[in-house]
């Protein structure tokens, strides 16, 4: 019990970058760019559909408001306490802060996990049941689907949350990550982890995958649909309506499962920049660039 209060009291240390002054300076303001555009975009985003009349009733701008939403709350559970330490030099981070960050990440990620898999289904009913589109996803029900989303999102986090929890810290609590991640937490525990590394691998293969296994069977029903359609302009149309859904799918399902559902690595760090940091701001960028109907709206 000793033992496990001096855990919860203790602080721990964030590594970070470790560089020279001026690269951290730099650091601070390529990241700070960063998480300036992705708020001011996605804010843009969730500006533009709720005041368009027309938008706000389309399922498919319906979720990417919510996914735009969750997207401002992703980056901010990491990148603003990475910005703080780099300017004061103060890297340190309290047992239940780091808690804390753990489970919002998480709970975040697997939400856009499930928004994913809802976003891709929404593609599979407009290609492959286009007269019973309109009827099958109402506004209603896609607000429904949406708040499920969410939920589960945040229920799933619990299942990383409470082992952390468990976790002893015993000797240096320094974490080599710029954010409190529950590898790392592990990675320093001094009490056994085998049976808390099976329980997050398990539980990471079954959300990662079988949420990727969804949408996936939602994708090849599009590509089955749409290699039947008799015109090669009316193929392309179809699949047009996908792109920006499945490079999302295709960036963000690549580099969790290159990170999670494999051993830890040295470049653990520099592939979390990718989908904590740069992934929030280029979802918005592929949704937009090429939308017809956003930049109407937006004019």
């Amino acid at each position: 019990m000793k033992s496990r209060n001096q855990s919860e009291a203790g602080m721990f240390i964030l590594l970070g970058f470790p560089s020279s002054r001026q690269f951290q300076l730099l650091f601070f303001g390529i990241f700070f760019a960063i998480y300036i555009l992705t708020i001011a975009t996605n804010m843009l985003i969730i500006g533009i559909v709720t005041l368009d009349c027309a938008l706000k009733k389309i399922p498919m701008y319906i979720f990417l408001s919510h996914f735009s939403f969750l997207e401002i709350w992703y980056i901010t559970s990491t990148v603003p306490k990475m910005l703080v330490d780099v300017m004061t030099d103060n890297n340190t981070i309290s047992y239940n802060g780091c808690l804390t960050q753990v489970y919002f990440f998480y709970a975040l990620g697997f939400t856009e996990l499930f928004f994913l898999s809802v976003m891709a289904y929404d593609r599979y009913l407009a290609i492959c049941q286009p007269l019973r589109y309109n009827t099958l996803t109402t506004p209603n029900l896609c607000q429904q689907m949406a708040l499920w989303s969410w939920i589960c999102g945040f229920l799933s986090s619990l299942l990383l949350v409470i082992p952390s929890s468990k976790l002893l810290f015993c000797g240096p609590r320094i974490i080599n990550h710029f954010f409190c991640d529950f590898i790392p937490l592990l990675n320093i525990s001094c009490n056994q982890t085998l049976p808390t590394d099976v329980i997050y691998y398990a539980f990471a293969w079954i959300i990662i995958l079988y949420s990727f296994l969804l949408t996936s069977m939602s994708y090849v029903q599009i590509v089955r649909a749409v290699y039947c359609l008799p015109s090669q302009l009316g193929r392309s149309k179809a699949f047009s309506t996908c792109v920006s859904h499945l490079t999302v799918v295709l960036t963000f399902y690549g580099t969790i499962i290159f990170m999670y559902i494999r051993s830890s690595t040295k470049v653990d760090k520099v592939v979390s920049i990718f989908y904590a940091v740069v992934i929030p701001l280029i979802n918005p960028l592929v949704y937009t660039l090429r939308n017809r109907d956003f930049h109407a709206a937006l004019k």
